[in-house]
């Protein structure tokens, strides 16, 4: 894990702090009181506590003049380096107590089980505690020589590397010590179990006759759950070997099934490229070396052609004939007769008014209508009856006039058809040998003799194009739009396809070819499977008569079997103790072991880290398999020395090698970032120099986050982060202040 980006909230001095990290390592400097040691612990309780943490380190942590409602808060960003790549994730914890909540997001799930989220994150880290952490991956300067100290944990912690457990055994061996002593105690006033047991024993020997037959009923009950446990173990081990004949013939059935696709698939891309095959011959060898578009558009020229050129002989073959009309019928003029009516219907408008102005004499009179018995002026009548003349010479003159149009258009057409056939014989031969011309350069330029070459090319170009068209309608059926080229790699790919399938069923053997097989098997294995159900039932049936056998020590002393009961007690605790005894020798020895690969691991490492940081001063290191201490080959003395006879600066730089040797040994394949505070500040500048160029060469497994004052260290970063240091100072105390005013004057 490395960590890209650490914000804090309310953590300390930092009441909103966002740092960014880099993945090699990373220097954060400043002067004391600027929060540095308060990073590493935040970091700690990131990867380490759990949210719901109600310790009382916890308050310590929050910033002063926080409100009440204000909680310590980390959050980090990381990548996580596998074998599927780079993974990035964030880890989001508010520590308030019960109340405390944690988001953790990785592989695209989103985490707020604060049991599970610290599961994952040790998972991805490798460190299981906050112990852990703080005693392997998180050095501060004034505990490096920790390890010394705490013998037990690192053994635990040792073991742990190799047991993968993460719990140590020193709590088992201090319990099975305990257990020992309360089974083998002696003592009149406090005896151990035995001892009671053996006591009982001797107290309850005349009942142990009816124990003997509860025993023998037990032993027939356990030969009976043995032998439905073979029962059950040969009908699993028939089951299993009949579900994986099954799967051998499913998969038979699959790969016949694949096969026959590809056959298919060869055959149709075959076909294919055969096809592809006759449109490239048929696109190499048209008829015409013209298009088809421009041999129908030559077609339609040379017919058009024929066509006039027939028509134009046609018109040559007869005589022109003119026929001459000597007189046409003359109609009469219409203008007079529409004058005349105008005039009439004037007169009598200028009569009728002249009657009603009284401008003529009133003597005229009135005329009587026969038969009807009414009289009208005779000044109307008059005038009525030229109206009525009027009308009749206006009707008269409207048909003069259409006449006279149908004369006038008659004699046009007859105009225009004289002129037609009066055309001269000499156009129409001069059209003829036009169009002559221009079908023989059409036929000349299609290099054929008449239209019915013509027409014979231009069927046969149809044709050919008609083949190519239905082949390519054939291939895209195929193929689709599949480009041709591509066609003999797929076919080729098809046989290879067949090729494997055939081997793979060879592969499987007979049951590849065995008809049915399949259901044959299905009903085999439905079979096994209900005998397995059959022997399980027995099996369970055998072991109930076994747990309900009433012989144990609560059974016996119910049926007044104390001799049994204790006998059997007497012998469990004895065997009890010699599998107590037994454990503690394979812890040991186990222990022993354990040790002796960590402290060989532990020695390689840690030679090559102090070779390289005390110039090759120190080459030899010896890690004791019993008490864990430390000894280095003095040049001086030609002998093993105790690193605690060393100066301060060559103990820390062994305990800080020890600590990177610990830290890869304990996290195997896991990455967590190393958190220093300043380890070196013991060790001179050049020793400081090349343990920082060795922490560099670390940090291209581990990320590495050095805390210090001093800026010797920086050039050597791949990023450093500069911390600000307070700046309030206590006041000058007053006579107001409170302050005795002896100490305000002094």
């Amino acid at each position: 894990m490395r960590i890209t980006r650490l914000q804090l909230r309310n953590v300390r001095r930092h009441n909103d702090l966002d740092l960014a990290l880099a993945p090699g390592l990373t220097v954060v400097r400043g002067p004391n009181e600027s929060g540095k040691s308060t990073i590493q612990r935040a970091i700690e309780l990131a990867l380490t506590r759990r949210v719901t943490s109600g310790s009382g380190d916890l308050d310590g942590m929050r910033s002063w003049g926080a409100a009440e409602d204000d909680r310590p808060w980390v959050r980090v960003e990381f990548e996580q380096e596998d074998e599927d790549g780079v993974r990035t994730g964030a880890l989001e914890k508010a520590f308030r107590g019960p109340k405390g909540t944690v988001k953790l997001d990785v592989d695209g799930e989103s985490i707020t089980d604060p049991a599970r989220a610290d599961e994952v994150v040790a998972e991805l880290t490798g460190i299981p505690s906050e112990g852990f952490f703080r005693s392997t991956a998180s050095v501060r300067h004034h505990e490096l020589d920790g390890l010394q100290r705490d013998e037990g944990a690192l053994r635990d912690r040792l073991q742990a590397s190799i047991s993968g457990a993460d719990r140590g055994t020193s709590r088992a061996r201090k319990k099975l010590e305990r257990a020992v002593y309360d089974l083998n105690t002696k003592g009149d006033k406090n005896p151990g179990r035995i001892k009671a047991a053996e006591a009982s024993l001797a107290e309850a020997t005349a009942a142990q006759r009816n124990g003997e037959a509860a025993l023998a009923q037990l032993e027939r009950d356990r030969d009976t759950l043995a032998q439905a446990r073979d029962d059950r173990t040969v009908a699993e081990a028939e089951l299993t070997e009949q579900r994986s004949m099954l799967e051998k013939a499913r998969l038979a059935e699959r790969l016949i099934s694949e096969r026959d696709q590809a056959q298919e698939r060869f055959e149709r891309y075959s076909t294919a490229v055969d096809v592809s095959k006759q449109i490239e011959a048929l696109e190499a060898s048209h008829p015409s070396s013209n298009g088809l578009p421009a041999l129908r558009e030559a077609l339609a020229k040379v017919r058009a052609a024929d066509i006039r050129i027939r028509e134009i002989n046609a018109a040559l073959a007869g005589e022109v004939e003119v026929t001459f009309e000597l007189k046409a019928p003359t109609p009469r003029a219409w203008r007079p007769t529409a004058i005349a009516a105008v005039l009439l219907i004037l007169m009598a408008l200028g009569l009728f008014g002249a009657g009603q102005f009284g401008l003529l004499p009133r003597d005229l009179g009135d005329i009587e209508i026969p038969g009807l018995g009414i009289s009208v002026p005779a000044i109307g009548v008059l005038a009525g009856i030229l109206v009525l003349a009027g009308a009749v010479l206006a009707l008269i003159g409207r048909r003069q006039r259409i006449r006279a149009q149908d004369v006038r258009r008659n004699k046009d057409l007859r105009a225009q058809e004289i002129e037609r056939r009066l055309r001269g014989r000499s156009m129409l031969e001069q059209e003829l040998q036009m169009e002559e011309v221009t079908m023989t350069n059409l036929l000349a330029a299609l290099e054929l003799p008449d239209l019915a070459a013509v027409e014979n090319l231009v069927a046969a170009e149809e044709a050919h194009i008609g083949n190519i068209i239905r082949l390519r309608a054939q291939l895209e059926g195929l193929v689709g739009r599949e480009p041709t080229e591509t066609l003999p790699d797929l076919r080729d790919r098809g046989a290879l396809d067949i090729e494997q399938k055939r081997g793979a069923l060879e592969a499987l053997g007979p049951i590849a070819h065995e008809p049915r097989a399949r259901e044959r098997l299905e009903v085999a294995v439905t079979d096994a499977e209900r005998a397995v159900s059959l022997a399980r039932d027995t099996e369970a049936q055998a072991k109930a008569r076994v747990e309900q056998n009433a012989v144990d020590a609560e059974e016996v002393a119910g049926y007044a079997e104390k001799a049994t009961v204790w006998a059997e007690q007497l012998e469990l605790l004895q065997r009890r103790g010699r599998v107590y005894d037994a454990a503690l020798n394979a812890l040991d020895a186990a222990e022993r072991a354990t040790i002796r690969t960590a402290t060989r691991y532990l020695e390689r490492r840690m030679v090559t880290d102090l070779d390289r940081v005390t110039a090759g001063r120190y080459r030899r290191v010896q890690v004791d398999d019993e008490n864990l201490a430390l000894r280095v080959y003095a040049p001086e003395r030609g002998d093993w020395v105790d690193v605690s006879s060393l100066s301060q600066g060559t103990l820390d730089t062994v305990y800080l090698a020890a600590r990177i040797g610990l830290v890869r040994l304990v996290t195997g394949d896991r990455r967590p970032p190393l958190v220093l505070d300043d380890p070196f500040v013991t060790l001179d500048d050049e020793r400081a120099t090349r343990a920082l160029d060795l922490l560099r060469e670390v940090s291209n497994d581990f990320q590495v986050i050095y805390l210090t004052t001093s800026d010797r260290y920086d050039a050597k970063a791949d990023a450093v982060v500069v911390l600000e240091g307070p700046t309030a100072t206590t006041p000058d105390a007053t006579p107001d202040s409170g302050v005795p005013a002896e100490l305000v004057k002094s």
